[in-house]
């Protein structure tokens, strides 16, 4: 059985994918531990309930962004973590988790990357007029939202409801990131 982290910062309903998954047996695989930048995220109470280890931070008791990476790689050495799955971690990865982690550290994005890369893609995606939105899996590197795609998929919207597109744009990032882990870790 593979080892998981999963970093997120908010409600955390791809964390609730994943560990759905893990639990269930889609995938033979733990989430071992979950890394959140915001100790009073919605997603905290969902691993609790789910008796998931939790190494919540708050970034500024930290002199810097290397100091919080080190102790969290310290982490996720002694769980032995196979991939890092990061599922609304709204912080760019630094270079103490990429030379520890490289290549086994991916990342959901709610467009057709290399398309509206950052914080806000629905938005843009949404107000530049496209017809044709998407969720990206890729690897991370140094570059924002800008590594290696692993997968895509795209779906139609034409309405004017920005709720829908992000509705169901949530409804293929959990099938998609579930599966996209099952083929990394098979």
């Amino acid at each position: 059985m593979k080892n998981l982290a999963v970093f997120a910062s908010g409600t955390g309903t791809n964390f609730e994918a994943i560990s759905d998954a893990c639990a269930d047996g889609r995938l033979d695989a733990r989430v071992a531990v979950l890394v959140c930048d915001h100790p009073e995220a919605p997603v905290v109470g969902k691993a609790a309930a789910r008796g998931i280890r939790i190494f919540a931070f708050k970034p500024k008791d930290y002199e810097s962004k290397a100091a919080f990476e080190t102790e969290i790689a310290g982490l996720l050495d002694s769980l032995e973590i196979d991939l890092v799955c990061l599922a609304g971690y709204m912080r760019i990865v630094g270079d103490v988790l990429l030379s520890r982690y490289g290549g086994r550290i991916i990342n959901i994005h709610p467009s057709l990357l290399p398309a509206f890369k950052g914080a806000h893609a629905v938005e843009q995606a949404f107000e530049y007029g496209v017809k044709v939105f998407g969720v990206s899996i890729h690897y991370v590197d140094q570059t924002l939202d800008g590594g290696r795609i692993i997968a895509q998929r795209a779906y139609a919207y034409e309405g004017d409801d920005i709720g829908e597109v992000i509705r169901m744009g949530h409804e293929i990032e959990y099938e998609l990131y579930v599966d996209t882990i099952k083929k990394i870790l098979e």
